[in-house]
């Protein structure tokens, strides 16, 4: 006969739920040290250097009171710069202002709107577009106003 002491059934059930306790401790250690690691934010840039010098070109004559001109200048595509022409256009919104695009260090920074409604920024699909002009404050749908 074997001469064994045995556990009694408390001591047997406390080691049980430990390892459970344990084991599953574990398991969401490893679900979850992933997850930290994708709010990690990882970011590739590229450098294309300065930019060329602006171009000359003649400005066209204002047409209308509410319009401003927009200076032309060089913004990035891909790896070179394309140069978008100045051009004369309504703000957003009353009170916005035109904020030029700029250069620091091989970094562009977008040229934008601001104003006491917030930032809005340039989009170059804007400039092919007919309405590009119009009157884009969506609080106002008056169309007896100065601005057609």
């Amino acid at each position: 006969m074997c001469n064994k002491k045995q556990a009694p059934a408390y001591q047997l059930s406390y080691v049980s739920a430990m390892r459970k306790l344990l084991q599953t401790l574990a398991v969401s250690a490893l679900l979850l040290v992933p997850a930290s690691a994708a709010n990690a934010q990882i970011s590739f840039g590229f450098r294309i250097g300065e930019p060329p010098p602006p171009r000359a070109y003649r400005v066209p004559r204002e047409p209308g009171p509410d319009y401003i001109w927009v200076e032309g200048y060089w913004y990035p595509l891909g790896s070179r710069y394309a140069w978008h022409d100045g051009y004369w256009t309504r703000p957003p919104y009353e009170g916005a202002y035109w904020v030029e695009p700029y250069h620091i260090n091989g970094r562009y920074f977008a040229g934008r709107w601001e104003g006491g409604r917030g930032n809005i920024g340039h989009n170059h699909r804007w400039d092919r577009s007919r309405q590009r002009d119009e009157r884009r404050d969506p609080r106002s749908n008056n169309r007896k106003d100065r601005r057609r």
